[in-house]
């Protein structure tokens, strides 16, 4: 008789053997070697420089990836080449529209998508573990570029969101950078309090630290998208770890309560938060992306109207290269096409637990469930927005969306989920 497992019982099943220790990889044995004189009058101690690199040599010798590294390749292979195509379908008119050359948009983000895939690959061939002793400097790093954006001359509001550094010709969203830092140091943190996951001030308390003092920056700048994205990754890294659920409710209910408060206390972001509610009445201002993008969505039908046949993108749906590019893939590639995108989030999303799940270390467990946590929820509110179903933040569609730092940081979170995947534990 065979029984199902939930995921919880195998998150379980991966805590308790990280506790006892995992197994250990089989390796080659060689014969002894007779030791010479001069062999004997060497130190027995070895400086650690040494034992370093033959641990690191020990370490990188790695047998043919499993299928689930193959698998998470191509969904980001394959999301990053549709999303260079759906840019570019988005952009061209508006850019000429407005004097610029059609592939000025698109050419961008095809020199990220560039950068982004050294990075990716960058972090797929380096042992993940070496991130968590960069922790600290990383989380200096991300409190300090998220006050570039007051800086005067260098920082841009947006949308009401001062949440932008440009310079010169180059543009950037901190708080993009900011969710790789989070899902690094919170990873970090719980993997220091293994043993006292049920201690609120040695875990509860400082976890909470890390989560409000991350979300109140995306705050002070306006961006309540992220700071959503990053409180929703801090939770599922909790969760993860092993943290009491009664822990993990109480500071999920604190969170609620602080972005509802955060709502209410502006008339206008209230007024377009809860536009979604009546799109018709508020049509022409409040709801006015969210009614065109859905106009686009129904004109898809059910096969689309063709690369480049959208007539959404000509002028009526504004931000049709950014946040409401999937309004876009739906009219051109039609439900079948928009199907496939959620279906490969779906499938990013559940190869990306499995790898946490055979991780070989609780570090990389809780690094691969976070930056499964954040493709997933980022997805889940950029398409419930487009869709009507939730309330529009401005989040963009990691892969899809035109943004260079967006694409940079995501591929980047990527390879790292590919370090852990290439070096998963094999049952």
């Amino acid at each position: 008789m065979t029984s199902t497992l939930t995921v919880a019982d195998r998150r379980r099943a991966a805590l308790e053997r990280r506790a006892a220790g995992s197994p250990a990889r089989p390796t080659a044995v060689r014969a002894p070697r007779v030791k010479s004189h001069a062999a004997e009058r060497r130190p027995l101690l070895r400086p650690a420089r040494d034992a370093t690199k033959s641990a690191w040599k020990t370490r990188e010798k790695l047998g043919p990836p499993p299928g689930t590294f193959y698998v998470i390749a191509g969904i980001v292979a394959v999301f990053v080449m549709l999303g260079l195509v759906m840019v570019l379908s988005a952009s061209a008119i508006t850019q000429v529209n407005v004097g610029n050359s059609p592939y000025a948009v698109f050419g961008r983000q095809a020199m990220w998508a560039g950068l982004g895939l050294a990075g990716m690959v960058f972090a797929t061939q380096v042992p993940y573990t070496i991130w968590r002793s960069l922790s600290i400097p990383l989380a200096l790093l991300g409190i300090g570029a998220m006050a570039l954006p007051f800086v005067p001359g260098v920082g841009v509001s947006i949308n009401g969101a001062r949440s932008w550094v440009r310079v010169g010709g180059f543009s950037m969203q901190p708080s993009e950078f900011l969710k790789l830092v989070v899902v690094i140091v919170a990873a970090d943190l719980l993997t220091r309090r293994a043993r006292g996951m049920a201690d609120r001030t040695r875990t509860l308390l400082p976890i909470t630290v890390v989560a409000g003092l991350a979300a109140a920056l995306c705050l002070v700048q306006g961006d309540l998208g992220s700071a959503i994205v990053i409180g929703a990754i801090v939770l599922s890294v909790a969760w993860i770890a092993g943290l009491p659920m009664r822990q993990i409710s109480m500071l999920g209910f604190v969170a609620a309560v602080l972005a509802l408060l955060f709502v209410v206390s502006d008339p206008r972001r209230l007024n377009r938060f809860t536009a979604f509610r009546n799109i018709e009445a508020h049509k022409d201002f409040e709801a006015y992306q969210l009614y065109q993008g859905l106009i686009g969505i129904a004109n898809g039908g059910l096969t689309g109207s063709g690369i480049g046949g959208s007539k959404a993108k000509t002028g009526f749906l504004p931000y049709a290269h950014s946040d409401f590019i999937f309004a876009i893939i739906a009219d051109e590639l039609g439900m079948i096409g928009a199907g496939a995108v959620i279906g490969g989030f779906i499938l990013l999303v559940a190869f990306g637990v499995q790898t946490a799940l055979a991780a070989p270390d609780r570090f990389g467990m809780l690094l691969a469930g976070g930056i499964s946590a954040w493709f997933g929820v980022q997805a889940i509110v950029n398409l419930g927005g487009v869709t009507g179903l939730m309330p529009v933040t401005g989040l963009t569609l990691p892969f899809f969306s035109a943004g260079g730092s967006s694409l940079f940081v995501s591929m980047f979170a990527a390879g790292l989920l590919l370090s852990v995947a290439r070096r998963a534990i094999r049952t």
